[in-house]
């Protein structure tokens, strides 16, 4: 186990780099099992998460080659073995993604309850009853069975617009005979690399970014390499981690389009933000100002799905809150323990009232001062790290190994912008 040793209270200033996006990266490894033809993917983050999914790859009997930090070829020819291994899952929410790829190319899969965050209920009933629109049988025990002879296209109503259950079915659809339509499907950024992806193998997807997806089956998709798209988590995060630390950054290649609803969020609590171009800059020594609504009402951040702002981003918001003048009210929606790291900001001066799982009011700006920290999971350990190195002396955040789950090599890159952080081994 390592932690990390952080020495806030000083500006940053630089320029920074996206890494591909962690939440397309996990769907587009498991949608390697559906040819058996050579896929190379480049732009892929080198971080624990992504390590886990070619570990099972392998495992499963794909052929996984690794030829740069950021670059891998798959060729999943012989797959010999439909049951994924329980320990290798247990460490990962994602392993859930290869149900519906596994079920169209071999007929039947085994697959243990996937690990991942703490962060609340997150139920497997959408991934299921969508399988089973396209003719899979499920037996649901210590494990989850589901065999099929040939998936037959459907009309998929989602219960919630899931995006792990919408790449499910988008996985399955591909090779199912007939057409599939699915509404109420999740649109996030990472949906629709995925959708693009599986197009230029040859599937026939329609309607990528609409909440209504049209899905031809094929025969068969092909091989080819394709390059994920920027992590629009990480710029977000990016984003407030400047704002929060008053910091100068260039965030290049940091696709804005993806950005419009975080950046107006984000400017609730008075950060400004400059598009040029493909990038993003954020200007240094901002004093932030919460913007009041109409009627100078208290304004409200809260969770949607896409194009809503994301929850992913949630937990750093409300340590930008920390740090803005004025009052605002924190909805997270989706899950009841994403809030339950407010209490390690309290402790280092923040004055936060947790209302109740889902909601807490931020009073800013607080004086934030450096103590011994530990990371909960991927998003609030970003957060914890963003209130260190904005915090006044010396913190420690232990459990770093939720935080590699999600950002790649993030000291490294965060001391060429001048932050005084260290990994140190426990």
């Amino acid at each position: 186990m390592a932690k990390f040793v952080v020495v806030g209270g000083r500006p940053l200033r630089g320029t920074v780099r996206p890494v591909g996006n962690k939440n397309a990266a996990l769907p587009i490894l498991a949608a390697t099992v559906l040819t058996d033809q050579e896929i190379v993917l480049t732009n892929i983050p080198n971080i624990r998460d992504v390590r886990t999914m070619l570990a099972i790859l392998s495992d499963l009997g794909a052929q996984v080659d690794r030829r740069g930090p950021n670059e891998v070829a798959i060729r999943a020819r012989e797959m010999n073995k439909v049951e994924l291994n329980q320990e290798l899952c247990a460490d990962i929410r994602g392993s859930i993604l290869f149900a519906g790829p596994m079920l169209a190319r071999l007929g039947r899969v085994k697959l243990p309850p996937p690990g991942g965050d703490v962060i609340g209920r997150r139920r497997l009933d959408t991934h299921l009853l969508a399988l089973q629109a396209l003719g899979a049988e499920i037996e649901a025990n210590h494990y989850f069975s589901m065999h099929a002879k040939r998936l037959m296209g459907g009309d998929i109503l989602l219960d919630e617009a899931s995006v792990t259950a919408t790449e499910n079915a988008i996985m399955a659809a591909v090779l199912a005979k007939g057409r599939t339509v699915i509404s109420n499907a999740a649109s996030e950024p990472h949906v629709q690399d995925l959708c693009h992806f599986l197009n230029q193998l040859g599937a026939q997807i329609q309607n990528i970014g609409s909440n209504m997806l049209v899905i031809d089956g094929v025969e068969r998709i092909s091989g080819g390499s394709y390059k994920l798209q920027p992590d629009n988590i990480e710029v977000g995060s990016f984003m407030a981690l400047a704002g929060a630390t008053g910091s100068e950054l260039l965030i290049e290649g940091a696709m804005p389009a993806h950005q419009r609803m975080t950046r107006l969020v984000l400017g609730k609590l008075g950060l400004v933000t400059e598009v040029r171009g493909e990038d993003i800059f954020v200007p240094g020594g901002q004093e932030l100002q919460v913007v009041r609504d109409l009627g100078d009402a208290i304004p409200k951040i809260e969770d949607a799905p896409w194009p809503g702002f994301p929850t992913d981003m949630t937990s750093v918001a409300l340590v930008l809150a920390t740090q803005a003048r004025g009052t605002v009210l924190v909805f997270e929606k989706m899950f009841e323990n994403r809030l339950f790291f407010v209490d390690k900001l309290i402790g280092m001066g923040a004055t936060i009232v947790l209302c109740d799982p889902h909601r807490a009011v931020v009073s800013g700006p607080s004086k934030l001062h450096g103590t011994k920290l530990e990371s909960p999971d991927i998003r609030a350990g970003m957060a914890l790290l963003i209130a260190s190195l904005c915090a006044e002396g010396r913190s420690v955040i232990h459990n770093i190994g939720q935080i590699d789950r999600g950002y790649e090599k993030l000291e490294q890159r965060l001391q060429q912008l001048g932050a005084h952080i260290e990994r140190v081994d426990e």
